[in-house]
């Protein structure tokens, strides 16, 4: 490990053991890289330096940011951030806001002032932001001041001491204090391998985990799937849905084009609809979004809205063989499918360039190396399913979480997800191994909607679980015991959904609602989620 430049030794003290990480496929193949390193002066001051800061960096709706333009804003937030807050290198600042270029700037000006970036999903409740608050320790939060009140309601009740700037007009605080700070910022003495994220997963049992991911692992992400899969040029556009929380939307939206002197398009909104309205307006060529949205688009596209599309990258979920034949009906471009995680940063197997096999995720990224194996972590012959292992020039380290052992053994990272890999190298998705929803692109925790449901007074029991879904991929569903006096009907249905809504993010509400007498249980009497499949496969 290289001497850090963290003054707060939190992050450091908190790293996994170093023989609970895995192997790092690091010193070659593009991922050398030096011992000091901020991941901003390469993302976005080695651009100006170059005397390209007039290219455009982000389009947004009624204006564009270049990177000059961009450099002085992050400039100018690290100041407040190191001054009227007097952060420290290697302090947390929280970060809350959709994908606007503000979000961009603010997550940015803390990665170059040496602190830690803890972003959150901008729709999370109070009882959901309490977890980063607490775990990280976070000292500081940027946030759109349209999305306060759930912020300041868990700080409310972790009963910390975190300071809250707002940003979003001229008239909140951030921009206030930006108008007074220095347009120029020197960024912090980082060592390559010093944290500046930590990304937290959607958590199943025992709750979220929080992933610390160094400097480097920004750019090797850029270097090893943006390089080799998407090959892009300053002259590409990336746009896309994936959330700048997650680290799926973190690369796609902000490492992969700045990394390349590229630009990216943030529209207000992402929904289907919105992406081919932007897809009109903007003109971009790389695409990041989830096979749910790529369906729902098919049947509205035309190509002349596409025409300036090259890439379009699926992620996020499984990709349905139907729903990548319904694209290249009506575009005439094939998905490329990959597979990712929070633990990893990003798509580590992919469909390569010009040999997508429709059904399969595709082939191991340049730097990374992947097997399949069973409990033992013995090999699996192709063509038999087993769990998914693989290793690269990142990997997963859990901040303080004794399921470091879980996900790394013998040096590899073990997903969780059940693949086959075929006689020509190709990987095929089967199924989560887990208890996790990826519905839509998002990562949902059955256990987490079951206690949400379980705090309405109408439920004595229930069990959450995935089916199959043409649609979203994978539909969130319950099956719920009433306590006496209630009545399942459709009424009843819909107060339990908003219910939901209002207790977590309201995209994990469950879509569909079963009403039983009694849960299957295994021997032990604990709830049995295989046979709940098993049942709600016969509705």
């Amino acid at each position: 490990m290289n001497r850090s430049g963290l003054v707060d030794t939190f992050a450091a003290d908190h790293l996994p053991p170093r023989d609970a990480w895995p192997v790092l496929l690091l010193g070659s193949g593009g991922f050398d890289y030096p011992a000091r390193l901020n991941v901003v002066t390469e993302l976005l001051d080695r651009w100006v330096e170059k005397g390209e800061g007039g290219r455009v960096a982000i389009f947004f709706p009624g204006g564009q940011w270049n990177y000059a333009e961009l450099a002085e804003r992050v400039n100018r937030i690290a100041n407040v951030l190191t001054g009227p807050l007097g952060l420290v290198p290697g302090n947390r600042v929280l970060l809350r806001a959709p994908n606007t270029a503000m979000m961009v700037a603010s997550y940015l000006a803390v990665l170059k002032a040496g602190l830690i970036a803890v972003p959150t999903m901008p729709m999370m409740r109070a009882k959901e932001l309490k977890t980063p608050l607490e775990k990280a320790r976070v000292h500081a939060a940027l946030c759109l001041h349209t999305h306060m009140d759930e912020l300041e309601a868990a700080i409310a009740e972790t009963g910390g001491a975190v300071r809250i700037l707002t940003f979003g007009t001229d008239d909140c605080e951030l921009e206030r204090l930006m108008a007074q700070a220095s347009p120029s910022f020197h960024a912090c003495d980082t060592a390559s391998d010093d944290v500046c994220l930590f990304a937290f997963t959607s958590g199943t049992t025992g709750g979220p985990k929080a992933t610390m991911h160094f400097h480097r692992d920004l750019l090797a992400i850029a270097d090893g799937y943006a390089r080799h899969i998407l090959a892009p040029t300053p002259d590409d556009r990336f746009i896309g849905s994936p959330p700048l929380a997650f680290t799926f939307g973190l690369g796609g939206l902000v490492i992969f084009p700045m990394r390349f002197g590229a630009s990216v398009v943030l529209p207000e909104k992402s929904a289907p609809d919105d992406l081919l309205e932007a897809f009109r307006t903007y003109r971009p060529t790389i695409v990041f979004t989830a096979p749910t949205a790529y369906r729902a688009m098919a049947g509205k596209v035309t190509r002349e809205d596409i025409a300036s599309l090259r890439i379009c990258v699926s992620a996020g979920e499984g990709l349905p063989r139907t729903t990548l034949e319904l694209w290249r009906e009506a575009t005439g471009l094939t998905l490329m499918d990959g597979i990712g995680s929070t633990e990893m940063l990003h798509i580590f197997i992919a469909s390569p360039p010009g040999a997508v096999r429709p059904g399969a995720t595709g082939k191991p990224v340049p730097g990374y190396e992947a097997r399949i194996i069973d409990e033992n972590g013995d090999d699996v012959p192709d063509g038999q399913s087993g769990l998914l292992a693989v290793r690269g020039p990142t990997g997963c380290r859990y901040l303080a979480d004794h399921r470091q052992a879980v996900y790394v053994r013998n040096g590899w990272n073990v997903t969780g997800d059940t693949y086959v890999r075929d006689a020509d190298g190709y990987f095929w998705y089967q199924a989560r191994s887990d208890d996790m929803i990826i519905s839509a692109g998002y990562n949902i925790s059955g256990p987490e909607v079951e206690e949400a449901l379980l705090t309405h007074p109408a439920v004595a029991e229930c069990g959450v679980v995935g089916q199959p879904d043409d649609e979203r991929g994978t539909l969130v569903t319950a099956v719920v015991v009433l306590r006496p006096g209630y009545q399942g009907d459709a009424t009843l249905i819909k107060a339990l959904q908003d219910h939901v809504k209002t207790t977590i993010a309201p995209y994990k509400y469950p879509r569909k609602i079963l009403f039983v007498k009694k849960l299957p249980t295994t021997v032990t009497g604990k709830l049995s989620r295989t046979l709940l499949r098993q049942t709600l496969a016969k509705y």
